[in-house]
Protein backbone atom coordinates (compact mmCIF):
# COMPACT_ATOMS: atom_id res chain seq x y z
CA UNK A 1 0.00 0.00 0.00
CA UNK A 2 3.10 2.64 0.50
CA UNK A 3 3.83 2.94 -2.79
CA UNK A 4 0.17 3.84 -3.81
CA UNK A 5 0.12 6.32 -1.26
CA UNK A 6 3.49 7.75 -2.33
CA UNK A 7 2.33 7.74 -6.28
CA UNK A 8 -1.34 8.72 -5.50
CA UNK A 9 -1.09 11.29 -2.17
CA UNK A 10 -0.62 14.05 -4.14
CA UNK A 11 -3.48 13.70 -6.83
CA UNK A 12 -5.68 12.86 -3.50
CA UNK A 13 -4.77 16.23 -2.24
CA UNK A 14 -5.73 18.20 -4.84
CA UNK A 15 -8.96 16.83 -5.39
CA UNK A 16 -10.14 16.86 -1.87
CA UNK A 17 -8.73 20.65 -1.61
CA UNK A 18 -11.10 21.33 -5.12
CA UNK A 19 -13.72 19.07 -2.85
CA UNK A 20 -13.31 21.57 0.34
CA UNK A 21 -13.34 24.36 -1.68
CA UNK A 22 -16.49 23.05 -2.82
CA UNK A 23 -18.62 22.47 -0.05
CA UNK A 24 -17.16 25.67 1.52
CA UNK A 25 -18.93 27.40 -0.92
CA UNK A 26 -22.25 25.75 -0.47
CA UNK A 27 -21.76 26.42 3.24
CA UNK A 28 -21.30 30.03 2.89
CA UNK A 29 -24.27 30.36 0.24
CA UNK A 30 -26.46 28.29 2.26
CA UNK A 31 -25.62 30.81 5.19
CA UNK A 32 -26.26 33.33 3.46
CA UNK A 33 -29.52 32.51 2.03
CA UNK A 34 -30.95 31.99 5.46
CA UNK A 35 -29.91 35.30 6.43
CA UNK A 36 -30.33 37.40 3.32
CA UNK A 37 -33.24 35.79 1.16
CA UNK A 38 -35.03 39.41 0.75
CA UNK A 39 -31.32 40.03 -0.75
CA UNK A 40 -31.52 37.00 -3.22
CA UNK A 41 -34.92 37.79 -4.29
CA UNK A 42 -33.97 41.01 -5.06
CA UNK A 43 -31.47 40.41 -7.80
CA UNK A 44 -33.52 37.54 -9.38
CA UNK A 45 -36.69 40.52 -9.35
CA UNK A 46 -34.30 42.95 -10.55
CA UNK A 47 -33.13 40.48 -13.43
CA UNK A 48 -36.62 40.50 -14.74
CA UNK A 49 -37.48 44.39 -14.42
CA UNK A 50 -34.35 45.50 -15.78
CA UNK A 51 -35.29 45.31 -19.41
CA UNK A 52 -38.34 47.21 -18.87
CA UNK A 53 -36.77 49.88 -16.81
CA UNK A 54 -34.02 50.37 -19.34
CA UNK A 55 -36.06 50.36 -22.38
CA UNK A 56 -38.44 52.84 -20.71
CA UNK A 57 -35.19 55.07 -19.90
CA UNK A 58 -34.22 55.04 -23.42
CA UNK A 59 -37.43 56.36 -24.54
CA UNK A 60 -36.88 59.38 -22.32
CA UNK A 61 -38.59 58.54 -19.09
CA UNK A 62 -36.73 59.14 -16.00
CA UNK A 63 -34.88 56.15 -14.50
CA UNK A 64 -36.80 56.24 -11.27
CA UNK A 65 -40.53 56.53 -12.97
CA UNK A 66 -39.29 53.56 -15.52
CA UNK A 67 -37.83 51.48 -12.88
CA UNK A 68 -41.20 52.06 -11.12
CA UNK A 69 -43.80 51.20 -13.67
CA UNK A 70 -41.65 48.07 -14.70
CA UNK A 71 -42.21 47.27 -10.87
CA UNK A 72 -45.94 48.04 -10.36
CA UNK A 73 -46.34 45.81 -13.37
CA UNK A 74 -44.29 43.09 -12.41
CA UNK A 75 -45.76 43.01 -8.72
CA UNK A 76 -49.60 42.98 -10.56
CA UNK A 77 -48.59 40.07 -13.11
CA UNK A 78 -46.90 38.24 -10.20
CA UNK A 79 -50.07 38.88 -7.84
CA UNK A 80 -52.86 37.95 -10.31
CA UNK A 81 -50.84 34.53 -11.54
CA UNK A 82 -49.92 33.70 -7.94
CA UNK A 83 -53.44 34.07 -6.55
CA UNK A 84 -55.07 32.28 -9.43
CA UNK A 85 -52.65 29.44 -8.78
CA UNK A 86 -52.91 29.43 -5.00
CA UNK A 87 -56.35 29.09 -5.16
CA UNK A 88 -56.54 26.33 -7.79
CA UNK A 89 -53.77 24.45 -6.22
CA UNK A 90 -55.33 24.83 -2.53
CA UNK A 91 -58.75 23.86 -4.08
CA UNK A 92 -58.54 21.00 -5.88
CA UNK A 93 -55.35 19.71 -4.07
CA UNK A 94 -57.29 19.46 -1.00
CA UNK A 95 -60.16 17.38 -3.23
CA UNK A 96 -57.67 15.17 -4.70
CA UNK A 97 -55.98 14.56 -1.37
CA UNK A 98 -59.29 13.56 0.49
CA UNK A 99 -60.22 11.22 -2.38
CA UNK A 100 -56.76 9.09 -2.26
CA UNK A 101 -58.75 6.83 0.41
CA UNK A 102 -61.62 5.75 -1.55
CA UNK A 103 -59.24 5.21 -4.40
CA UNK A 104 -57.20 2.84 -2.57
CA UNK A 105 -60.33 1.10 -1.00
CA UNK A 106 -60.89 0.74 -5.26
CA UNK A 107 -57.36 -0.43 -5.67
CA UNK A 108 -57.63 -3.51 -2.68
CA UNK A 109 -61.43 -4.43 -3.77
CA UNK A 110 -60.61 -4.68 -7.52
CA UNK A 111 -57.19 -7.07 -6.65
CA UNK A 112 -59.28 -9.02 -4.30
CA UNK A 113 -62.04 -10.08 -6.71
CA UNK A 114 -59.12 -10.53 -9.61
CA UNK A 115 -57.48 -13.21 -7.00
CA UNK A 116 -60.66 -14.72 -6.15
CA UNK A 117 -61.36 -15.42 -9.55
CA UNK A 118 -58.07 -16.65 -10.05
CA UNK A 119 -58.37 -19.95 -7.09
CA UNK A 120 -61.86 -20.38 -8.58
CA UNK A 121 -60.05 -20.98 -12.31
CA UNK A 122 -57.80 -22.64 -11.07
CA UNK A 123 -57.82 -24.07 -8.00
CA UNK A 124 -56.63 -23.46 -4.77
CA UNK A 125 -52.54 -23.87 -3.97
CA UNK A 126 -51.56 -27.18 -1.99
CA UNK A 127 -50.90 -26.74 1.89
CA UNK A 128 -52.10 -24.12 4.10
CA UNK A 129 -50.59 -20.92 1.57
CA UNK A 130 -53.50 -18.76 0.77
CA UNK A 131 -53.28 -16.83 -2.37
CA UNK A 132 -55.96 -14.42 -2.33
CA UNK A 133 -55.12 -13.54 1.38
CA UNK A 134 -52.14 -12.84 0.78
CA UNK A 135 -52.14 -10.67 -2.55
CA UNK A 136 -54.58 -8.84 -0.79
CA UNK A 137 -52.33 -8.42 2.45
CA UNK A 138 -49.70 -7.36 0.07
CA UNK A 139 -51.94 -4.81 -2.28
CA UNK A 140 -53.38 -3.37 1.00
CA UNK A 141 -49.91 -2.34 2.71
CA UNK A 142 -48.47 -1.25 -0.77
CA UNK A 143 -51.47 0.60 -1.67
CA UNK A 144 -51.44 2.26 1.65
CA UNK A 145 -48.23 3.59 1.53
CA UNK A 146 -48.73 4.81 -2.02
CA UNK A 147 -51.75 6.31 -0.42
CA UNK A 148 -50.13 8.17 2.64
CA UNK A 149 -47.09 9.40 0.21
CA UNK A 150 -49.02 10.85 -2.36
CA UNK A 151 -51.09 12.44 1.19
CA UNK A 152 -48.18 13.75 2.39
CA UNK A 153 -46.89 15.37 -1.32
CA UNK A 154 -50.55 17.27 -1.66
CA UNK A 155 -50.92 18.36 1.49
CA UNK A 156 -47.21 19.76 1.71
CA UNK A 157 -48.06 21.75 -1.36
CA UNK A 158 -51.10 22.57 -0.36
CA UNK A 159 -49.40 23.86 3.12
CA UNK A 160 -47.16 25.50 1.07
CA UNK A 161 -49.12 27.86 -1.01
CA UNK A 162 -51.48 28.44 1.86
CA UNK A 163 -48.89 29.75 4.73
CA UNK A 164 -46.76 32.09 2.77
CA UNK A 165 -46.57 34.97 5.14
CA UNK A 166 -42.35 34.55 4.99
CA UNK A 167 -41.96 34.41 1.54
CA UNK A 168 -44.86 37.11 0.74
CA UNK A 169 -42.38 39.39 3.51
CA UNK A 170 -39.49 38.15 1.74
CA UNK A 171 -40.85 39.05 -1.82
CA UNK A 172 -41.73 42.35 -0.84
CA UNK A 173 -38.91 43.45 0.56
CA UNK A 174 -37.18 42.31 -2.51
CA UNK A 175 -38.97 44.01 -4.87
CA UNK A 176 -37.93 47.39 -2.79
CA UNK A 177 -34.45 46.27 -2.64
CA UNK A 178 -34.71 45.52 -6.53
CA UNK A 179 -36.36 48.99 -6.63
CA UNK A 180 -33.64 50.95 -5.75
CA UNK A 181 -31.16 48.55 -7.16
CA UNK A 182 -32.78 49.97 -10.51
CA UNK A 183 -32.35 52.86 -10.04
CA UNK A 184 -28.28 53.10 -8.62
CA UNK A 185 -27.30 50.37 -11.47
CA UNK A 186 -25.35 52.96 -12.93
CA UNK A 187 -22.92 53.85 -9.80
CA UNK A 188 -22.52 50.22 -8.73
CA UNK A 189 -21.33 49.37 -11.80
CA UNK A 190 -19.16 52.43 -12.08
CA UNK A 191 -17.92 52.03 -8.24
CA UNK A 192 -17.10 48.35 -8.95
CA UNK A 193 -15.09 49.21 -12.27
CA UNK A 194 -13.09 51.44 -10.44
CA UNK A 195 -12.66 49.87 -7.09
CA UNK A 196 -12.66 46.12 -7.80
CA UNK A 197 -8.77 44.66 -8.23
CA UNK A 198 -7.69 42.63 -11.41
CA UNK A 199 -8.18 39.57 -10.41
CA UNK A 200 -11.33 39.93 -9.14
CA UNK A 201 -12.20 41.05 -12.41
CA UNK A 202 -10.61 38.52 -14.43
CA UNK A 203 -13.14 35.71 -11.93
CA UNK A 204 -16.35 38.18 -12.72
CA UNK A 205 -15.66 37.97 -16.25
CA UNK A 206 -15.36 33.99 -16.38
CA UNK A 207 -18.04 33.56 -14.51
CA UNK A 208 -20.36 35.81 -16.61
CA UNK A 209 -18.74 34.34 -19.55
CA UNK A 210 -18.66 30.59 -18.57
CA UNK A 211 -21.07 30.35 -15.90
CA UNK A 212 -23.98 33.15 -15.59
CA UNK A 213 -25.00 32.94 -19.13
CA UNK A 214 -25.44 29.15 -19.18
CA UNK A 215 -27.12 29.47 -15.79
CA UNK A 216 -29.70 31.89 -17.56
CA UNK A 217 -29.74 30.00 -21.08
CA UNK A 218 -30.49 26.65 -18.76
CA UNK A 219 -33.55 28.73 -16.70
CA UNK A 220 -34.70 29.67 -19.95
CA UNK A 221 -34.77 26.53 -21.63
CA UNK A 222 -36.14 24.67 -18.41
CA UNK A 223 -39.06 27.54 -18.00
CA UNK A 224 -39.99 26.60 -21.86
CA UNK A 225 -40.10 22.76 -21.29
CA UNK A 226 -41.92 22.78 -18.57
CA UNK A 227 -44.05 25.26 -19.50
CA UNK A 228 -45.22 23.38 -22.63
CA UNK A 229 -45.71 20.24 -20.33
CA UNK A 230 -48.05 21.98 -18.49
CA UNK A 231 -50.19 23.52 -21.39
CA UNK A 232 -50.63 20.02 -23.14
CA UNK A 233 -51.30 17.87 -20.22
CA UNK A 234 -53.74 20.56 -18.52
CA UNK A 235 -55.26 20.89 -22.37
CA UNK A 236 -55.42 17.11 -22.59
CA UNK A 237 -57.02 16.66 -18.98
CA UNK A 238 -59.50 19.35 -18.90
CA UNK A 239 -60.97 17.72 -22.58
CA UNK A 240 -61.13 14.16 -20.88
CA UNK A 241 -63.22 15.03 -18.30
CA UNK A 242 -60.54 14.42 -15.19
CA UNK A 243 -61.47 15.77 -11.88
CA UNK A 244 -58.28 17.97 -10.92
CA UNK A 245 -57.00 18.76 -13.67
CA UNK A 246 -55.06 22.00 -12.93
CA UNK A 247 -52.69 20.30 -9.69
CA UNK A 248 -52.49 16.84 -11.47
CA UNK A 249 -50.93 19.37 -14.18
CA UNK A 250 -48.85 21.53 -11.82
CA UNK A 251 -47.61 17.91 -9.97
CA UNK A 252 -46.68 16.92 -13.98
CA UNK A 253 -44.38 19.99 -14.23
CA UNK A 254 -42.57 19.76 -11.16
CA UNK A 255 -42.03 16.38 -11.61
CA UNK A 256 -40.65 17.00 -15.05
CA UNK A 257 -38.10 19.48 -13.74
CA UNK A 258 -36.32 16.30 -12.33
CA UNK A 259 -33.37 14.52 -14.68
CA UNK A 260 -34.44 10.94 -15.18
CA UNK A 261 -37.84 10.76 -13.33
CA UNK A 262 -39.95 13.26 -15.51
CA UNK A 263 -43.86 12.99 -16.13
CA UNK A 264 -43.64 8.97 -16.00
CA UNK A 265 -43.38 9.33 -12.52
CA UNK A 266 -46.76 10.31 -12.31
CA UNK A 267 -48.20 8.57 -15.18
CA UNK A 268 -46.88 5.12 -15.32
CA UNK A 269 -48.51 4.78 -11.69
CA UNK A 270 -52.11 6.23 -12.55
CA UNK A 271 -52.01 3.92 -15.58
CA UNK A 272 -51.50 0.56 -14.19
CA UNK A 273 -53.89 1.66 -11.72
CA UNK A 274 -57.06 2.39 -14.44
CA UNK A 275 -55.86 -1.17 -15.75
CA UNK A 276 -56.80 -2.55 -12.61
CA UNK A 277 -59.98 -0.66 -11.74
CA UNK A 278 -61.33 -1.33 -14.94
CA UNK A 279 -61.20 2.02 -16.41
CA UNK A 280 -59.15 1.07 -19.82
CA UNK A 281 -60.79 3.54 -22.02
CA UNK A 282 -59.25 6.50 -19.47
CA UNK A 283 -56.15 4.50 -19.27
CA UNK A 284 -55.61 4.28 -22.86
CA UNK A 285 -56.01 8.12 -23.44
CA UNK A 286 -53.18 8.36 -20.45
CA UNK A 287 -50.81 6.27 -22.44
CA UNK A 288 -51.62 8.33 -25.55
CA UNK A 289 -50.79 11.57 -23.56
CA UNK A 290 -47.57 10.37 -21.83
CA UNK A 291 -46.67 9.33 -25.53
CA UNK A 292 -47.57 12.84 -26.59
CA UNK A 293 -45.47 14.89 -24.33
CA UNK A 294 -42.58 12.20 -24.23
CA UNK A 295 -42.00 12.88 -28.05
CA UNK A 296 -42.86 16.63 -28.12
CA UNK A 297 -40.37 16.63 -25.48
CA UNK A 298 -37.75 14.07 -26.87
CA UNK A 299 -38.40 16.40 -30.53
CA UNK A 300 -38.51 19.96 -28.96
CA UNK A 301 -35.30 19.78 -26.57
CA UNK A 302 -32.42 19.44 -28.18
CA UNK A 303 -33.85 22.69 -30.54
CA UNK A 304 -35.09 24.32 -27.30
CA UNK A 305 -31.93 22.99 -24.72
CA UNK A 306 -29.12 22.79 -27.23
CA UNK A 307 -25.75 22.87 -25.17
CA UNK A 308 -26.89 25.36 -22.64
CA UNK A 309 -26.08 23.15 -19.78
CA UNK A 310 -23.66 20.70 -20.91
CA UNK A 311 -24.28 18.23 -18.39
CA UNK A 312 -25.53 14.72 -18.26
CA UNK A 313 -29.08 14.44 -16.35
CA UNK A 314 -27.61 11.46 -13.94
CA UNK A 315 -24.81 14.07 -12.62
CA UNK A 316 -26.71 16.86 -12.34
CA UNK A 317 -29.85 14.92 -10.06
CA UNK A 318 -27.09 12.99 -8.06
CA UNK A 319 -25.63 16.61 -7.28
CA UNK A 320 -28.88 17.91 -6.55
CA UNK A 321 -29.60 15.02 -4.08
CA UNK A 322 -26.16 15.75 -2.33
CA UNK A 323 -26.56 19.16 -1.89
CA UNK A 324 -30.42 19.12 -0.74
CA UNK A 325 -29.27 16.40 2.11
CA UNK A 326 -26.42 18.71 3.12
CA UNK A 327 -27.87 22.64 2.63
CA UNK A 328 -31.64 21.76 1.96
CA UNK A 329 -33.61 24.58 -0.73
CA UNK A 330 -30.24 26.74 -0.46
CA UNK A 331 -28.08 23.55 -1.96
CA UNK A 332 -30.83 22.83 -4.87
CA UNK A 333 -30.48 26.52 -5.63
CA UNK A 334 -26.75 26.85 -6.13
CA UNK A 335 -25.89 22.80 -7.78
CA UNK A 336 -26.55 23.34 -11.57
CA UNK A 337 -24.44 27.04 -11.08
CA UNK A 338 -21.33 25.04 -9.33
CA UNK A 339 -22.11 21.83 -11.70
CA UNK A 340 -21.60 24.19 -14.59
CA UNK A 341 -18.74 26.24 -13.07
CA UNK A 342 -16.75 22.86 -12.84
CA UNK A 343 -17.36 21.93 -16.35
CA UNK A 344 -16.44 25.59 -17.21
CA UNK A 345 -13.22 25.00 -15.33
CA UNK A 346 -12.57 21.48 -16.73
CA UNK A 347 -12.78 22.82 -20.33
CA UNK A 348 -10.81 25.43 -19.58
CA UNK A 349 -7.84 23.35 -18.97
CA UNK A 350 -7.90 24.53 -14.79
CA UNK A 351 -8.46 21.74 -13.15
CA UNK A 352 -5.16 20.37 -15.55
CA UNK A 353 -3.25 22.70 -14.12
CA UNK A 354 -4.40 22.09 -10.16
CA UNK A 355 -4.30 18.44 -9.66
CA UNK A 356 -1.47 16.96 -10.46
CA UNK A 357 -1.75 13.36 -12.55
CA UNK A 358 0.25 10.07 -10.44
CA UNK A 359 3.47 9.42 -11.70
CA UNK A 360 4.04 6.73 -14.50
CA UNK A 361 -0.20 5.83 -14.71
CA UNK A 362 -0.16 7.73 -18.20
CA UNK A 363 1.65 6.46 -21.16
CA UNK A 364 1.93 9.66 -23.03
CA UNK A 365 2.08 12.23 -20.48
CA UNK A 366 3.90 14.46 -23.28
CA UNK A 367 1.23 13.94 -26.06
CA UNK A 368 -0.50 17.44 -25.40
CA UNK A 369 2.79 18.92 -26.15
CA UNK A 370 3.65 17.67 -29.49
CA UNK A 371 4.04 13.87 -29.46
CA UNK A 372 1.76 11.97 -31.33
CA UNK A 373 0.79 8.13 -30.75
CA UNK A 374 0.69 6.45 -33.86
CA UNK A 375 -2.16 3.51 -33.78
CA UNK A 376 -1.24 1.80 -36.71
CA UNK A 377 2.05 1.39 -36.19
CA UNK A 378 2.67 1.11 -32.89
CA UNK A 379 4.92 4.03 -32.80
CA UNK A 380 6.28 7.59 -31.46
CA UNK A 381 6.73 10.00 -33.12
CA UNK A 382 7.62 14.01 -32.38
CA UNK A 383 5.53 16.42 -34.66
CA UNK A 384 8.44 19.77 -35.33
CA UNK A 385 6.55 22.35 -33.90
CA UNK A 386 8.19 26.07 -35.38
CA UNK A 387 7.30 29.04 -33.66
CA UNK A 388 8.58 32.52 -35.48
CA UNK A 389 10.66 35.13 -33.29
CA UNK A 390 9.86 38.03 -33.73
CA UNK A 391 11.80 40.59 -35.48
CA UNK A 392 14.01 42.71 -33.69
CA UNK A 393 14.06 46.30 -34.83
CA UNK A 394 18.10 46.90 -35.42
Amino acid sequence: MLPFYKKYWRTAFDIALIALTVYLIMFAFSYFYKIATPIIFSFVIFLCIEPLARRLNKWGIKKSIASGISVLLFSLTILAAFSGAAFLITKQGTALADKLPTYQKALVEQIAAITEDMDARFGELPGDFDLAETIKDLTEGASASFQKFGKNILNSLVGYVTSFSTFIFNFIIGIVLAYFLSIEITTWKQTANEKTPKTFKAAFFFLRNNVFKGIALYIKAQAKMISITFIVILIALISLGVDNAFVIAVVAAILDILPLLGVSALFIPWIIYLFIVGQVTLAIWLIALLLVVTLTRQILEPKITGDSLGVSAFTMLAFMIISLSLFGVAGVIMSPILVILLKSLYDQGYFHRWVHSPVGEYDDPNASSGEVISESEGTVSTTEVIVEQPKKDV
